[in-house]
């Protein structure tokens, strides 16, 4: 079978959707040598993601996200021979009726959170109901997101698979003393003891909330510890750092903005624990990569986190700024909750795998070929 994945947006970032198309091309890769890849890349990127015989790039002029998209890109796919073509991006091409259609919903917070999206993203993720009407099956990276899906945009669940994402694996757990000094090294500025946070800098991941928190450990629990931010800076930041300059805490936060993988290692290896209190997440791909790393870990006890962290984190109140903040001083303080947190975060972190993730989404792109090129049933988006 001959099976296409839309990897364009992979040239303009490769963190959150794109780091997912890296690392599913990769591990289809390493586990499927019969059947034929078309992977589908920007023009302006040249070099493939992989180099296999079975895997052929294309290089395309529509960009990612253009306006024109729906216009522009079903013509360019005339050239494309594929069974099914894969859109990790959520929107399909809407007019390639040749296609038949896989996308991937990784979560619904433009629904559920409208109010935190930019006017361009409203534009393209207002497309959704379009999406799943034209798509012959959609990919959920959790349980969560799977009931959104159903409860939002009225899809039937035959036509949702859950499929888990899993950690880089370049993530494992490096002593603290020899992560500490790589650290150094490269952000001689940083701390010896900080709290991680990893994740776009944007009102959704909840951050004031963790800001008032860790004001109350500095001023009620005495901890030293200090905040390092990692991750690309979104919308409304400005309101952000007036909240950090009003709270007088400008020196003891840290913005990385976005680092290399091989850094986030050591980051997350030196880190006493990693925090990510969002008010929404579809699967929560840091604590995952966190606990790979034997990093404790505190998060949010809503929609997707509590499916990937389990019983091998602390689970909060995205709402409750003292309940994070006693979290917190528990993992600093505590030691044999840290080292049972780290054994338990390991253990966790092996249950999720690309390779199983690859497979499943194989058993998928098979199930949707022997399915007719026609549009499915109209689904509206429910109030």
């Amino acid at each position: 079978m001959r099976f296409a994945i839309d990897a364009r947006l992979v040239y303009y970032t490769q963190a959150g959707i794109g780091q997912y198309t890296v690392r599913l091309i990769r591990a289809l890769a390493a586990v499927n040598q019969d059947d034929h890849f078309v992977i589908l890349q920007s023009r302006k990127q040249p070099i493939p993601i992989v180099q296999q015989s079975n895997f052929r790039r294309i290089g395309l002029w529509t960009p990612s996200h253009n306006r024109f998209e729906q216009f522009l890109l079903p013509l360019e796919l005339l050239r494309v021979e594929a069974d099914v073509l894969h859109s990790p991006d959520f929107i399909p091409p809407f007019y390639s009726r040749r296609l038949r259609s896989v996308i991937t919903i990784h979560d619904l917070h433009f629904l559920i959170y409208p109010k935190f999206l930019t006017e361009e993203s409203a534009r393209y993720y207002g497309q959704i109901d379009k999406a799943v009407q034209h798509a012959h099956h959609i990919i959920v990276p959790s349980t969560a997101t799977k009931q959104d899906t159903i409860n939002l945009l009225g899809v039937p669940e035959s036509k949702i698979t859950v499929i888990s994402e899993a950690a880089n694996p370049l993530f494992h757990p490096v002593e603290r003393a020899e992560a500490l000094a790589r650290v150094q090294a490269r952000f001689p500025n940083l701390p010896r003891e900080f709290i991680l946070f990893v994740g776009t800098i944007e009102p959704r991941k909840n951050i004031p909330t963790l800001l008032r928190a860790y004001q109350h450990l500095r001023e009620a629990y005495k901890v030293d510890a200090e905040l390092v931010f990692v991750g690309r800076r979104g919308w409304l930041v400005d309101d952000l750092f007036r909240q950090i300059d009003e709270m007088r805490l400008r020196d003891y936060c840290h913005f990385l903005g976005r680092v290399e993988d091989e850094d986030l290692l050591y980051l997350l290896n030196a880190a006493r624990c990693l925090t990510l209190p969002a008010h929404y997440e579809g699967f929560g791909l840091p604590p995952l990569e966190a606990m790979a790393c034997g990093t404790p870990v505190v998060v949010s006890n809503v929609a997707s986190l509590p499916e990937v962290v389990g019983d091998a984190g602390l689970l909060i109140d995205p709402n409750n700024w003292e309940e994070l903040a006693v979290a917190l001083w528990r993992v600093l303080t505590d030691r044999e909750l840290a080292d049972e947190l780290r054994r338990k975060g390991l253990q966790r972190a092996a249950l999720f795998s690309w390779e199983r993730a690859a497979r499943e989404t194989l058993a998928v792109y098979r199930q949707v070929a022997k399915q007719p090129v026609t549009r499915g049933k109209t689904y509206r988006v429910q109030a």
